[in-house]
């Protein structure tokens, strides 16, 4: 008997472990097992970049584009700007928790409205950012053995195809029943093929190829003159513009295959955030929770929105700036 009791002593917890409600301690729980997921997804992306280090695109270069201001390059601009959004959207999700827990109806009306705009935003860069990414700017070539090689001027400026190359008119013969291609769906053609690239090369002698390689400097290794000639010539398959599963103007089609897994299972996780923001949202102005008394469902819905908050950090880190 002695010992039961002791035992009892030392638990103490009740049916409140930490003095945290069912609903609390089971949104940590999720926390914690999606933590593990992305962590699982930064681990194998950090994996693949150590593995083709030499060749891995560079952030500066990639992320180089802001709206509305055409051909300045701004690298990383609109990526900061979309984490400060993020960031500031957790402060106002803070002040509206704060504010339930004084039950102030009225800024937590105002605190979680400034929260759902900006993860509207947050959302809405992000579709901008990938229609950019998948778009491209340049173009590039890709050779036989699927590396990459980019354009760029005698002073190392980076240089679209569009600025020297030519398209000429192209036919294709369309897949008929009588070829025994049924259901087969054919993909855009480039804009520009490998023959074209070559003339516009030859006709253009202040345009060099630069390859995905880095050099000891941290720079991607630009070919002289001849050897791009080369190159383009004797290994170049396909025209290449922006990126997508397959293909990635910008270096290893690794990178933009983790670049589209991983910020769109963040992206859909922020997504999903503003959606039950609104629903939260439309119950405090309703006053659902100032019938019950307490604003427990906005400290919730706060935990999950700073979760993916943090995330993001992580996610910034290892893509944009590392």
């Amino acid at each position: 008997m002695s010992t039961a009791v002791a035992e009892g002593k030392t638990w103490g917890g009740g049916n409140q472990p930490l003095k945290a409600s069912y609903g609390k301690m089971m949104m940590w729980f999720f926390i914690v097992s999606d933590a593990l997921t992305f962590s699982g997804f930064l681990a194998a992306y950090g994996f693949s970049r150590f593995k083709f280090i030499d060749a891995w695109p560079i952030a500066d270069e990639v992320f180089t584009h802001f709206p509305f201001l055409h051909g300045v390059d701004a690298p990383m601009y609109y990526v900061a700007f979309m984490t400060f959004v993020l960031i500031m959207s957790s402060v106002t999700m803070v002040l509206a928790v704060d504010a339930g827990h004084h039950m102030n109806k009225a800024k937590v009306t105002i605190y979680m409205f400034l929260t759902i705009i900006g993860g509207l935003i947050f959302v809405g860069s992000q579709a901008w950012e990938w229609n950019t990414f998948i778009k491209g700017d340049y173009g590039a070539v890709q050779t036989k053995g699927g590396n990459i090689l980019q354009f760029v001027d005698t002073e190392g400026h980076r240089v679209a195809l569009k600025d020297f190359v030519v398209a000429e008119e192209k036919y294709r013969t369309e897949h008929n029943r009588k070829d025994g291609l049924w259901f087969v769906q054919e993909g855009t053609l480039p804009t520009y093929t490998v023959g074209e690239v070559v003339k516009g090369l030859e006709a253009h002698d202040n345009v060099l190829v630069r390859t995905q390689i880095i050099n000891e400097n941290g720079e991607k290794t630009v070919l002289s003159r001849a050897e791009s000639l080369r190159q383009i010539k004797e290994n170049g398959t396909l025209v290449v513009e922006g990126a997508n599963l397959h293909v990635n103007e910008y270096g290893s089609p690794l990178f933009a295959d983790f670049f589209f897994f991983i910020t769109g299972f963040h992206g859909f996780h922020v997504f999903s955030g503003v959606i039950i923001n609104i629903i939260i949202f439309f119950n405090v102005v309703l006053g659902t929770y100032e019938r019950r008394g307490s604003y427990e469902m906005v400290e919730k819905v706060g935990l999950y929105w700073h979760f993916v908050d943090l995330v993001w950090v992580f996610v910034f880190t290892f893509f944009y700036l590392v």
